[in-house]
């Protein structure tokens, strides 16, 4: 059986957008092995998760918010290596959760991308920006947990005010890359069903001009596409 022009330009485009993800997600720089070798101090005791010792160097004046060769923070280092006794250490202490690396990302964001939604919410509650516009391609979090399938932690940001329309410099929002990056199973259904509880617009097209509904429908998403013509998405 032959497809139409419509949905084999659609299943290229998608293609290709999800190519052009996979090479911007290695701009997430984490430390190399050298690098985490050669750390001292805060560096030192944040890859390794050493709580006390941040307690110790802190309290004896060292800089929290210090920075390495390509900007990250002892917090964003913590966060990377998923320590998370460190990196409340390191909050309690007054880092910034805020801070952003050479690429622009941020802790929140980072932890979004490795799915562990405990980080998640410590960095929330201890004034993470669910709204920070992060990363070489201008995207957040939301995206991040979104094109992942990580609904916990979509939920986690979205109750924290995450824009649920935020649009990278891709084209992408949180809902058309949990369709063009996932494969439409419970968890990316999960994460679609918060999105539309969240308000988002349905009818938000990519720069394809490809509207949600025609994504979910193009990659045979037929539980995705449910939810959004239940919810009133057009095609």
């Amino acid at each position: 059986m032959q497809m139409s022009a419509g949905p084999i330009r659609v299943l290229v485009l998608l293609a290709l957008a999800g190519l052009l993800r996979a090479a911007a997600a290695f701009a997430q720089t984490p430390p190399t092995p050298a690098e985490y070798g050669a750390y001292e101090g805060l560096f030192d005791a944040a890859a390794k998760g050493l709580a006390s010792r941040i307690d110790t160097l802190a309290g004896a004046g060292a800089d929290v918010n210090e920075r390495d060769e390509n900007g990250r923070t002892p917090l964003i280092v913590a966060t990377f290596r998923r320590e998370p006794a460190a990196a409340k250490a390191l909050l309690d202490a007054s880092a910034n959760p805020n801070a952003l690396d050479n690429e622009s990302y941020d802790a929140l964001t980072i932890a979004a991308m490795a799915g562990d939604l405990a980080l998640v919410k410590l960095l929330l509650g201890a004034g993470a920006n669910a709204r920070a516009i992060t990363g070489p391609l201008g995207g957040s979090a939301l995206i991040a947990a979104a094109g992942r399938g990580a609904a916990d932690i979509v939920e986690a940001l979205l109750s924290a005010r995450a824009h649920p329309n935020h649009v990278n410099n891709l084209g992408a929002t949180a809902l058309t890359e949990a369709i063009v990056d996932g494969d439409g199973s419970e968890r990316y259904q999960r994460v679609v069903d918060a999105l539309i509880r969240a308000e988002a617009d349905l009818n938000l097209a990519d720069r394809s001009g490809s509207k949600p509904l025609a994504l979910a429908r193009a990659k045979g998403q037929a539980e995705i596409a449910a939810l959004l013509e239940k919810a009133g998405a057009q095609p």
